[in-house]
């Protein structure tokens, strides 16, 4: 009689289980929707929503198109990172820029409006009605902000794509009610438990490459409501502001008016992780367009925002 094999115990480390996790909600939205989107703007995020979708469906093709929607006030780093992994990985990426959706009158700026936060709202939506996409897979996570500390795994979305907290589908047992009506459409989150942190060891982890704006550089800024933001063509500096170059990185990317820079010397991934472990403001401390208003983002989020 051959001996019974000796029980083996085996452990997962917080990484890998918050990576199954992940990888459970992707494939709940392969198998669950006919028409699912994945948002990818080339940020730190949605570099690792692509690496999960990989381990997801690899050696078969990513079973979704990317989707971005682009400002025009894009770093111009970031666009590049965003269209060579879409080419690399094989993917279709599908870009619908607000500058378009403002010429069809999809989107329309307010007088003096200057960020484009606003005018992203119907353009996405825009973008979800014009391919019949019935999900998109986000990037966002809990930890970001107070307005995405209520999303569920899958966020419903109603037929004007409008998002209501109080109408929220419960997940309990980890149990999702992905159905939706002729109109209705989901957002996916992946990514809702992990903090930065988290991103960041798993982009170590896995040896992803970022965008260089992630780590420590040399740019032009100003200090204007209590943070440094890059000079440009779009954020000139004012006739009582001091143009400083600083050794800088950004720790979120938005568009390029918003972003606020912090001093770093962070060159490496580890460097980011001191820092982040030392930090006393939240990633989204340096987002211009979140302190407008202290319901900013969840206003956004209500109308149809990421």
């Amino acid at each position: 009689m051959s001996p019974i094999p000796e029980k083996k115990n085996y452990h997962i480390d917080h990484l890998q289980y918050l990576e199954t996790e992940a990888i459970h909600v992707m494939r709940e939205v392969a198998a669950e929707f006919e028409r699912p989107a994945l948002l990818f703007s080339g940020g730190k995020d949605s570099i690792c929503l692509l690496r999960l979708a990989e381990k997801a469906f690899r050696p078969a093709a990513i079973p979704m198109p990317f989707l971005n929607i682009d400002t025009g006030h894009h770093f111009p780093e970031l666009n590049e990172f965003r269209d060579r992994r879409a080419a690399e990985l094989g993917a279709k990426l599908v870009v619908r820029r607000v500058e378009d959706a403002i010429a069809k009158g999809i989107a329309v700026p307010s007088p003096g409006e200057v960020s484009r936060n606003r005018l992203q709202i119907p353009t996405l939506l825009a973008a979800i009605e014009e391919f019949q996409f019935d999900c998109c897979i986000g990037g966002a996570r809990r930890d970001e902000e107070k307005a995405r500390a209520k999303e569920r795994f899958f966020s419903f979305r109603d037929a004007f794509g409008q998002w209501d907290p109080k109408n929220q589908r419960p997940e309990i047992w980890n149990l999702y009610n992905t159905r939706v009506n002729q109109g209705e459409s989901m957002r996916a989150f992946p990514l809702s438990n992990w903090t930065e942190m988290d991103v960041w060891e798993y982009v170590r982890r896995e040896k992803l490459e970022v965008p260089n704006i992630y780590f420590s550089h040399k740019r032009c800024c100003v200090r204007r409501g209590g943070q440094w933001l890059p000079v440009n063509h779009l954020v000139p500096p004012k006739p009582n502001e001091e143009v400083q170059e600083l050794v800088v990185r950004v720790r979120t990317i938005g568009d390029i008016i918003s972003t606020g820079c912090v001093e770093s010397p962070a060159e490496t991934i580890d460097d980011i992780l001191a820092e982040i472990a030392a930090a006393r403001v939240t990633e989204r401390g340096s987002r211009a367009d979140d302190k407008s208003s202290e319901a900013a983002m969840e206003d956004r989020k209500k109308a149809g925002y990421f």
